[in-house]
């Protein structure tokens, strides 16, 4: 079964009219790729939904119309005007659950969702199956196996706003209808993220990828995408946005434990506004564990880690040392906190989980005035290092913007 990509982007398209944002700017200069919306041509019979000047964008790929034998519509349209060439059957959109059987071979069911429109189920005349969702759309029912693909049956492909929706992603996986041979495309692509490396990097974290308007895809035929890391560390400063780019690494995965080293502290209400905005951003799926125990989470089997952060299961550690105490820090204090040090990263080493780790970067900040926070610093720069040296991937966060210093 083949897919050609007439179009790949929001239902507006990028560069939006008339918008002035950086991203659409850089789409309307050329300096990136402009993106119709989002249209799929399967096997040159079926088209699912509707881009501005079809006809020319199937030209544009090598592809024609005319052999269209149904055209179907996954969700309200509210982008240019649609354009139904001469000869092209009216386009419809199904009732949920509804199936239909092409004359080419082709069967079509209908996906229920959670939110106004209508995801399809496309299975080819050769067994093949791909799952196309509308923009800010999920399937409803994967819970109960009501509806979508049930725990038994992988997709060969997903299309779907793997940036607008990465919990309908997490979804699919929980139900075991993404695997890992499952092809996942993001399509529905807007003004939201920066395209180029950045775009690709954060695809990629979800395990998924994107292709030029006009390409032709095999379903099966599973491309080259980098896979997601076992292990990342995510540096950055106070408010640097490293605790949002951790996050955003693992949305696309369901159960992920949210492991908060600060624990609570009474009498704080300016600590507790930040906990709990943390908590409001996170997807409902995720469980929270507040420990600096870290080692027997990373030594039993789970679902991905998120921890957060470094830097306050470091002052654990002093803590428990004494190694605010110069003397106590000579006594035995510093060979306390190398010792648990060497045991967290006997577990990083050794774990079979996906890890996110969060940390401080102190290597550009001002000398502390005491010899404690001068220690702290210390540290916490050799833990980072250490830390690093057990990752496949380490990025740094400046003002919102993540550079990848390895992987």
């Amino acid at each position: 079964m083949e897919l050609t990509l007439l179009g790949t982007g929001a239902p507006g398209g990028l560069p939006r009219p008339d918008c002035p944002c950086a991203v659409c700017a850089a789409a309307a200069s050329g300096r990136s790729l402009s993106r119709a919306a989002t249209a799929l041509l399967v096997d040159g019979t079926l088209l699912l939904d509707l881009t501005p000047g079809p006809a020319f964008a199937a030209a544009r790929a090598g592809k024609s119309l005319q052999g269209v034998r149904q055209v179907l519509l996954s969700h309200p349209h509210d982008g240019p005007a649609m354009e139904i060439p001469a000869g092209l059957p009216a386009p419809v959109r199904v009732s949920e659950r509804q199936e239909l059987a092409l004359i080419s071979g082709h069967r079509v069911r209908a996906v229920a969702l959670d939110s106004p429109g209508t995801g399809y189920q496309v299975t080819g005349p050769g067994g093949e199956c791909v799952l196309y969702l509308p923009p800010g759309a999920a399937p409803a029912g994967l819970e109960d196996g009501r509806d979508g693909a049930q725990a038994s049956f992988t997709y060969d492909m997903v299309l779907l706003d793997v940036l607008g929706r990465p919990d309908a992603l997490a979804k699919l996986r929980e139900a075991g209808s993404v695997g890992p041979s499952t092809d996942v495309l993001a399509v529905h692509i807007g003004h939201d993220v920066f395209p180029g490396q950045e775009l690709h990097r954060r695809l990629a974290a979800a395990g998924a990828h994107t292709e030029p308007d006009g390409t032709t895809l095999v379903v099966g035929e599973y491309p080259e995408v980098p896979e997601v890391p076992r292990r990342t560390l995510v540096l950055g400063g106070a408010r640097s946005g490293k605790s949002v780019e951790a996050e955003r690494r693992l949305e696309s995965f369901p159960g992920v434990v949210y492991v908060a080293t600060g624990g609570t502290r009474e009498g704080d209400p300016e600590w507790a506004a930040r906990v709990s905005a943390h908590k409001e951003r996170r997807p409902p799926s995720w469980r929270t564990r507040e420990t600096c125990d870290l080692v027997p989470l990373l030594e039993e089997a789970g679902p991905p880690l998120l921890v957060d952060c470094l830097a306050l299961w470091l002052t654990d550690a002093m803590d428990r040392a004494g190694a605010w105490d110069d003397d106590r820090w000579r006594i035995n204090g510093s060979r306390m906190v190398e010792e648990r040090v060497g045991q967290l990263l006997g577990a990083v080493r050794r774990t079979r989980r996906t890890v996110v780790a969060v940390s401080n970067e102190v290597g550009s900040g001002v000398v502390p005035e005491t010899s404690s926070g001068r220690r702290f610093r210390d540290e916490l720069g050799r833990l980072n290092a250490a830390f690093a040296g057990e990752c496949e991937h380490v990025l740094l966060v400046t003002a919102g913007v993540a550079q990848p210093l390895r992987g």
